[in-house]
């Protein structure tokens, strides 16, 4: 039962894929899923995680209160983004000190807004699917004993999403709203996980800096930080808890949307995790918002859902 136990992690940011809230409500959860930092699988060799998130952003915010559309006047009204993300994560341990993870992001992303224009109002729609922005993030463990174990994190992330998509009218789409931001970021953190009775303990924080920008856009920097539990349950079950903290800057550059960027939210996120297996591990979490506030007008979403299945070949 002790495979199934988590941890105590402090890091930053994660990472892949369309990166926390923005303007017109590109998202993938912030819940942590990184075993190894959080000491449950730290074994030495290959680990594959497949994870799919579902976020439904159809909730208007400005500041930390909620808006209808045209309330507050503006270029566009947005008004629904739907995000379904899905998540292929490697990750090799060499030994108990060193190990690197490649996380590699698809999504399908549908998005409409109305358009203001000369007094008219028009609807404007998209709809794509496709590769987003790669991870690359290694790690070394400072600490590793039965009751506790710690380390540092650092990597990149890489432009290897699309950010020229359009839509049927030819329409290009936001930058926010793209698969990839078209920049190369640093990522740095650290991580501590800790045994306490029945409990595990954890906490990471991940901090994301884009080296310039790309087109006229640079994203703002990032911040995460998540904290959990996790307690074994009878038939190989482990019921977990998460609270999940982003911080996020605003955008910059003349492709960017800087007033209506970045912002602070604050997730809880309960879930289960199964052993099926001696290598094998499915796991469930939902997202709820404690606390969201927003730069300017954008779309937040009101839950979330993250599925997965980890395992070792």
């Amino acid at each position: 039962m002790k495979k199934l136990c988590c941890i105590w992690v402090l890091t930053g940011m994660i990472a892949l894929a369309g990166e926390a809230q923005a303007s017109c409500g590109s998202a993938l959860c912030s819940v942590n899923t990184d075993w190894e930092t959080q000491g449950t699988w730290a074994e030495r060799g290959l680990r594959l995680d497949l994870r799919h998130e579902y976020i439904d952003q159809d909730t208007r915010r400005a500041g930390r209160r909620e808006v209808a559309p045209g309330e507050i006047p503006s270029h566009h009204d947005e008004l629904r983004t739907i995000n379904r993300n899905l998540l292929l994560t490697l990750d090799y341990s060499w030994n108990r000190t060193w190990g690197l993870s490649v996380q590699l992001p698809a999504m399908n992303r549908s998005h409409e807004h109305i358009h203001h224009h000369h007094g008219e109002q028009l609807l404007e729609q998209w709809q794509f699917s496709g590769l987003g922005d790669a991870r690359v993030l290694g790690r070394y463990s400072l600490l590793h004993s039965r009751e506790a174990s710690a380390g540092v994190l650092l990597g990149a992330k890489l432009p290897t999403g699309r950010f020229h998509v359009r839509n049927a009218d030819g329409d290009l789409a936001e930058r926010t709203l793209q698969p990839g931001s078209g920049t190369a970021d640093v990522l740095a953190g650290a991580y501590l996980n800790r045994h306490i009775g029945a409990f595990n303990w954890f906490g990471q924080v991940l901090w994301a800096k884009p080296l310039g920008e790309r087109e006229g856009f640079e994203p703002g920097q990032r911040l995460n930080l998540d904290t959990g539990l996790s307690l074994g349950l009878p038939d190989r079950v482990a019921g977990m808890l998460q609270v999940n903290a982003v911080l996020r800057g605003r955008d910059r550059g003349p492709e960017a949307e800087r007033e209506d960027s970045g912002g602070e939210f604050v997730y809880l996120s309960p879930g289960v995790r199964m052993l099926l297996g001696d290598r094998v591990q499915a796991y469930a979490l939902v997202q709820l918002p404690l606390y969201q506030r927003v730069n300017g007008v954008q779309l937040t979403s009101d839950w979330a859902s993250v599925v997965g299945l980890s395992f070792r070949p």
